[in-house]
C-alpha cells in the first residue's frame, strides 16, 4: 500500500501544475478562518458574521464541512488530470510494464484519492477546532464533540467525488473533456429534478426520493445546507412569515448510496483498464 501510495505522490508532487492546485487547496481550507473577519457597518447596521453563531460547537462542524466541501473542485482538476496525464505521457504503459498489475494500478489511484479525502477531513477538524475555541460560547467537551458525524459526511462525499472523478478521467483520457463531462452530468441531474418535479405535479417530495439515487445529488445530500439554521436566518424568516423545517441530520441510508456508486465507479475504472488496450 505505502508504495503504490509513494509512486503516486512523485508522479504528483513532480507535476507543477497538480502541486500548485493542492496548494492551492489546503490554504483555500485554511482561509475558511478569514470568515471571521467579515464585518459590515452601515451607519447604526453593525454586523459580524462570526458574532452570529458560525463558529459555535456543534454547529461548526455542519458549517465548516460544508463550506469545505464546495472547495473539492480544486483536487478535481488534480484527480482527472492525474489520469490524464498517464495515457498523454505513456506513464501507464511504463507502469505495468514494469511489473505493476492493473489492479494495482486502479488501487494505487484510488488509496491517493482516500489519502487526500482523510487529510482534507482531518484538516478541517483542526481548522474547526481552533475556530471553535476562539469564537465559539459553548466549549463544554459534549457540545465540542456534538456531530461530529458531518466529518464522516465530509470524508464519505470527498471520496465518493473523487472516485467519480476518477472514473471520468480513464473513461475520457482528456481531462478537458472530463471535466466538461462532470458539469454536463451536473446540469443533467438538475433537469432531470425538475422534469420529475413537473411530472407528479410539483410535487418536490418525490422528486427528491427519486434524484436522491442519482450519483452527485446523492453526495451533495450527505451535507445539507447550515445557512437556514442560523438564529438570524431564521428570526428573518420568522418577520417575513416563512419558517423553516429542514432535515440537517447525516441519515445512514444516504452514506449507503454514495458508498455504493462509489464502488461502482471503482469497479468500472478497473474493468475499463482490464478490456482497453492501452
Amino acid at each position: 500500500m505505502l508504495r503504490l501510495l509513494n509512486i503516486e505522490f512523485i508522479k504528483l508532487w513532480n507535476n507543477r501544475a497538480s502541486k500548485v492546485l493542492i496548494l492551492a487547496y489546503f490554504i483555500l481550507l485554511t482561509c475558511i478562518a478569514l470568515i471571521a473577519a467579515i464585518k459590515f457597518d452601515i451607519g447604526p447596521i453593525k454586523f459580524h458574521l462570526a458574532e452570529q453563531g458560525i463558529f459555535n460547537f456543534p454547529y461548526i462542524w455542519h458549517f465548516n464541512t460544508y463550506i469545505a466541501a464546495s472547495l473539492k473542485f480544486f483536487l478535481a482538476i488534480v484527480i482527472v488530470s492525474m489520469m490524464a496525464n498517464e495515457y498523454s505521457n505513456k506513464t501507464i504503459k511504463q507502469n505495468l510494464i514494469d511489473g505493476l498489475s492493473k489492479k494495482e494500478f486502479i488501487a494505487s489511484k484510488f488509496i491517493t484519492v482516500a489519502v487526500f479525502s482523510l487529510i482534507s477531513t482531518l484538516f478541517v477538524f483542526i481548522v474547526s477546532l481552533f475556530l471553535g475555541y476562539g469564537f465559539s460560547s459553548i466549549t463544554e467537551t459534549y457540545h465540542v464533540f456534538s456531530d461530529l458525524e458531518y466529518l464522516l459526511a465530509f470524508f464519505i462525499k470527498l471520496v465518493g467525488f473523487f472516485s467519480f472523478c476518477l472514473f471520468l478521467g480513464i473513461l475520457i483520457k482528456r481531462s478537458a473533456f472530463a471535466l466538461g463531462f462532470l458539469f454536463v452530468w451536473y446540469v443533467i441531474e438538475k433537469i432531470a429534478y425538475g422534469l420529475i418535479t413537473f411530472q407528479f405535479e410539483s410535487t418536490k417530495d418525490i422528486a427528491s426520493s427519486i434524484t436522491q439515487f442519482f450519483p452527485l445529488e446523492s453526495m451533495s445530500n450527505l451535507i445539507m445546507e447550515p445557512f437556514t439554521r442560523l438564529g438570524a436566518v431564521k428570526e428573518i424568516a420568522n418577520q417575513v412569515g416563512e419558517k423553516f423545517n429542514f432535515d440537517y441530520a447525516v441519515h445512514w441510508y444516504q452514506i449507503v448510496i454514495v458508498l455504493a456508486w462509489t464502488t461502482l465507479f471503482i469497479f468500472l475504472s478497473y474493468r475499463l483498464l482490464k478490456t482497453r488496450d492501452l
